[in-house]
């Protein structure tokens, strides 16, 4: 169940961040704001400018970027990645190290019952600490709005107009495109019927904005109108609220490109295939919570050398987009549960649980 899930997990979340990726190279909806307003940004980010131009001019080939996903040393590598000392490939490196521990940590569970505790332990203060930050989320995104705005003038208006609809577009075609091809193709399920059992979890997930808050109605659809075998929906849905979550990847590979296209970064087609990795492993460690991507993305931003104080720009629009790519999020899982249960089912490991 658990590789049968990764593989559709990877399948989908790697489509939708080359949809979003793709979508921004085409139509460059950071490229709305005038030459004096990109001045200003970047008088503005002066230093992190100059940083980025000469990072970027001393970009590493694909292969080396490949190799240095195997970190030398991965609390170099942790320490590395905020201050920019990183030797290797920074955040990507250790995202690739906490994969691999926490494939080792699974098959040995006894032996690591401590360790995964502790991080257990370190997760659940995490998530508190951000928890009360978001209580201030709507005052603070109100206030970046309208500085940004009052600095920038109205053309950051019509970047953030184009940004937003470069999302929703992503989004939009992922939905019905992407997961009604997987659902025909693996599940043998009709779109149309599968979209009508699924609604009550689409509409959870986008008023709430969270894929943990829709977790039980979730997992109540995938048994009560799905049919789906219920170690197979328990298992796939409990792991998706957190590592299946399409719409925050192409959502945070849309950031980055934007904010690189607003700042007039040129992203090398390496440094794109960077995006493109990060967004798909930042997206199976966001938090499903609102506004849980936002943190990584400052991460992923920080690994192309793009400033990440330039999130500022986006977070005044991010609620309404929160609650879509959410609801695609949740939508992914159940597709993916679709897919699991009719893969092993054909394969005959669930007949004795056959509906």
């Amino acid at each position: 169940i658990g590789l049968t899930t990764l593989f559709f997990t990877g399948l989908l979340s790697i489509s939708a961040v080359l949809i979003g990726v793709g979508l921004v190279n085409l139509i460059k909806p950071g490229r709305a704001i005038s030459e004096e307003t990109q001045k200003t940004l970047t008088s503005r980010y002066r230093d992190k400018a100059g940083e980025n131009v000469s990072r970027a001019n001393a970009a590493k080939p694909l292969g080396q970027t490949l190799v240095d996903l195997l970190p030398e040393n991965p609390i170099q590598e942790m320490a590395g990645a905020v201050d920019g000392s990183s030797k290797g490939n920074g955040m990507l490196a250790v995202m690739f190290f906490a994969l691999l521990t926490g494939i080792a940590a699974t098959m040995r569970p006894a032996e690591t019952q401590v360790l995964t505790g502790t991080l257990r332990g370190i997760y659940e203060i995490s998530m508190t600490v951000i928890g009360w930050a978001l209580k201030l989320a709507p005052l603070g995104a109100g206030c970046l709005v309208f500085s940004v705005t009052a600095q920038m003038g109205t053309d950051i208006l019509l970047a953030l107009a184009a940004f937003v609809g470069v999302v929703i577009g992503g989004l939009l075609l992922h939905l019905p495109g992407v997961y009604s091809l997987v659902l025909a193709l693996f599940a043998k399920w009709s779109p149309v019927d599968f979209f009508r059992r699924v609604s009550s979890a689409m509409f959870v997930a986008f008023s709430t904005s969270s894929s943990s808050a829709t977790l039980s109605t979730s997992l109540k659809v995938a048994h009560d109108e799905l049919k789906l075998t219920p170690e197979t929906a328990n298992f796939v849905l409990t792991v998706g609220a957190t590592g299946n979550q399409n719409g925050t990847a192409l959502f945070e590979g849309v950031v980055v490109l934007f904010l690189a296209q607003v700042f007039g970064t040129e992203l090398s087609l390496s440094q794109q295939i960077t995006v493109v990795l990060m967004s798909v492993l930042a997206g199976v460690g966001t938090a499903g919570v609102p506004g849980g991507s936002i943190p990584l993305i400052i991460v992923v931003l920080k690994s192309v050398d793009v400033p990440a104080d330039g999130i500022a720009i986006v977070l005044g629009v991010d609620r309404i987009l929160d609650m879509s790519r959410t609801l695609v999020n949740v939508v992914g899982d159940l597709v993916v549960a679709a897919c699991v249960d009719a893969r092993l089912r054909s394969g005959g490991s669930l007949q004795q649980h056959g509906n």
